[in-house]
């Protein structure tokens, strides 16, 4: 495999916008990956676009409203791991030789359903019976809370500690610091969650500009190695599942960090999938970034927060820079990017060289999660 680099990012604020369609959300975000990259959209030589409830070809939308049609176009759905997935084969097809410079696209429309939980498949039997994916992370973290002590307080830390970042990033959908006491006032949706522990659904897109590592250094000299991009589906599981250890991300992490040469001592910052605040702390476990039931102590000694030993979520995560599902794993890339060039502003991540961006999604039963997808970069 030749070597592949990111030479330009580009994304739109997240947020709800309602009059706005899917194709006008996502050609601003390639125009800018393009505009950081300084090269003209002739140089791209294909497109994976992702997208989770975007519709048919939604990549050949966006790149015809550009006036770049007529190239190898794929479109990716993978749940909320559509344009990491999406990532992961441009990956694949640069450092096959294939192509030598290629465009990513994350891009989704969730305000077209008006809020709520997003519907699912009632075809899944879990589904039928009424799970939704509150409902499952709330039992992974009633769960967390009989096994290890976790207090609420300590639930509701994550979400105080990713608004505060959020504040800081202009992309982000919430930007309104909160408090401990904020957090556990607000509605109850599924016990022990309240409103503000749960990820604000809206609207959004990003995009990336890959390049072969020959090309990358004629583009710009700041370019961000990829290290590793891992692409995995849950197994079935009849019967028992651990809730609180995510299987797809545990061998995820470790097959990821195999391919990459690089530990969890390794990773200077890192944009994981907290879709609902126990996740992150599940996922700090998963990633080896602690041992099982330390994550509350990790998250309120700082160690995760901006200044700490491995910040995690700069950019405010999914609790705060929002989740458009298919736009997430993209938009997460674009934040691990512009923290290794030193791009990030106030939320900047000092001395940050190796950066680890992990999508994750799908609820099927017997399943952990539908897909997985993790990268590491490196400056």
């Amino acid at each position: 495999m030749n070597g592949v680099s990111v030479v330009g990012v580009g994304m739109i604020p997240f947020g709800k916008y309602p009059e706005v369609n899917i194709v006008d959300l996502g050609w601003p975000a390639v125009k800018a990956a393009l505009k950081d990259a300084g090269i003209d959209g002739k140089r791209i030589e294909a497109v994976y676009s992702g997208t989770s409830r975007g519709g048919a070809m939604t990549g050949q939308r966006i790149m015809g409203r550009l006036g770049l049609a007529g190239l190898p176009i794929v479109n990716v759905e993978n749940a909320c791991s559509s344009s990491s997935s999406a990532m992961a084969q441009a990956v694949l097809a640069v450092g096959s030789g294939a192509y030598d410079v290629v465009l990513v696209i994350g891009v989704e429309k969730l305000s077209k359903y008006g809020g709520g939980t997003l519907p699912m498949d009632e075809d899944d039997w879990e589904i039928g019976l009424g799970l939704t994916m509150p409902a499952l992370y709330a039992m992974r973290a009633s769960r967390y809370i009989h096994d290890y002590g976790l207090t609420l307080e300590q639930l509701a830390g994550v979400s105080v500690k990713n608004r505060k970042n959020g504040a800081l990033n202009p992309d982000a959908q919430m930007k309104k610091p909160v408090t401990i006491e904020e957090v556990l006032a607000s509605r109850m949706v599924s016990e022990p969650f309240t409103l503000l522990q749960c990820c604000p659904t809206g609207d959004g897109a990003a995009a990336i500009v890959l390049a072969s590592d020959k090309v990358a250094k004629q583009i710009r000299q700041d370019a961000v190695r990829v290290r590793a991009s891992h692409l995995t589906s849950g197994r079935f599981m009849t019967g028992f599942r651990d809730m609180t250890s995510p299987e797809i991300t545990v061998r995820g992490a470790k097959e990821t960090f195999e391919e990459a040469g690089l530990g969890p001592e390794d990773i200077d910052v890192a944009e994981v999938h907290d879709a609902f605040s126990i996740a992150e702390l599940l996922y700090y476990e998963a990633f080896g970034f602690c041992p099982r039931g330390e994550a509350p102590h990790m998250l309120t000694s700082g160690a995760t927060s901006l200044g700490g030993r491995i910040p995690v979520n700069p950019s405010g995560g999914l609790l705060a820079k929002g989740h458009p599902v298919g736009a997430t794993g993209a938009a997460q890339i674009v934040e691990i990017v512009r923290q290794l060039r030193g791009e990030a502003g106030a939320r900047q991540v000092e001395g940050a060289r190796v950066g680890l961006t992990h999508a994750t999604g799908g609820g099927i039963s017997g399943f952990d999660h539908g897909a997985c997808s993790i990268h590491i970069f490196q400056r």
